[in-house]
């Protein structure tokens, strides 16, 4: 399989067809290159265990654990799981455009079932939500045997609607998921920003923990092209004949306040920003997501504590 440094090159991983095979080649390939730069002494190993408090089923002891550490040890179940997310996915047009071989649609909806997998893997609940101008989809965060297949599923399925809308969407979730929890958004946030604040802020106050993900193609940051050419916006349908020599620096500084934009709400509201362009390994967003989560102090490296008091 070809790699890019320690990691798979994207084009290569989107030509995986199944997206819980490529979730878990991302998964294994992360973990496995812990130790190298820039990961180096970053650790992810959670445990799936307690130890056994007074009361707790007797039944769901681990006897072989114990075997090993003279300590009574119980599985975790739904209730006691360490987090409980809903990923949150755009899929409007304009996630569809993709100068890679694939869209930023193709790369989301993988990094969204990258991030599934692995905490599902670490036993936590996670939801799912696509919108594009409404919400499309909603499951709820669960822990169960088959809600991984499930979640799966529901990102496969293609969504039809035409604009982003991220008012309507935030406002639907934050009806839906009353439970505090973490809500990470993926989404290229290429549309008015004037209520967003305003959303976001409404998500904080209720206890949510809010991390945006902006994912964005190469061709959209740099406006590399060459000739001029009629251009059509994906969403509105509306074309415009552009010279790209003379458009660049005015597109550039104006896609540069967009972002400057959102990166000061999130600045403003506590919640922590990343931006990924499709060319980048998916191994780099999974380690900025896990830097986000320990950085908020949310995420502990259980494994390790575990074994010190097994020891």
């Amino acid at each position: 399989m070809t790699t890019s440094g320690d990691f798979i090159d994207p084009l290569t991983l989107m030509r995986i067809k199944s997206l819980e095979l490529r979730a878990k080649a991302v998964v294994e390939g992360f973990q496995s290159g812990l130790n190298r730069s820039p990961y180096h002494g970053f650790s992810v190993e959670f445990t799936e265990y307690r130890q056994y408090a007074p009361g707790d089923d007797v039944r769901y002891l681990d006897w072989k654990l114990y075997a090993r550490s003279d300590r009574f040890y119980i599985k975790r179940f739904e209730d006691e799981t360490n987090l409980r997310c809903h990923l949150i996915l755009d899929m409007s047009r304009s996630m569809g455009y993709g100068s890679l071989g694939y869209s930023k649609a193709d790369y989301a909806r993988t990094l969204v079932a990258t991030l599934s997998y692995f905490l599902v893997s670490q036993r936590d609940a996670v939801g799912l939500v696509t919108f594009a101008d409404q919400m499309e989809s909603f499951v709820p965060a669960r822990f169960r045997t088959g809600h991984l297949r499930r979640l799966m599923v529901t990102l496969e399925q293609q969504v039809a609607g035409k604009s982003t809308d991220l008012d309507v969407p935030l406002e639907k979730i934050a009806e839906r998921v009353a439970r505090r929890g973490m809500l990470v958004l993926v989404s290229d946030l290429l549309s008015p920003i004037d209520t967003l604040e305003n959303r976001l802020a409404h998500l904080r106050a209720r206890g949510h923990e809010v991390l945006l993900f902006q994912v964005l193609d190469p061709a959209e940051l740099n406006f590399d092209f060459d000739n001029p050419a009629l251009f059509e916006d994906a969403e509105t349908g509306r074309k415009i004949y552009v010279d790209p020599n003379t458009a660049r620096a005015n597109y550039q500084q104006r896609l540069e306040e967009h972002i400057a934009g959102i990166r000061s709400i999130c600045d403003r509201l506590g919640i922590s920003y990343r931006q990924f362009v499709t060319d980048t390994p998916l191994e780099v967003a999974m380690g900025e997501f896990l830097r986000s989560r320990q950085h908020k102090g949310s995420l502990p490296a259980r494994t390790s504590a575990a074994n010190r008091r097994a020891a």
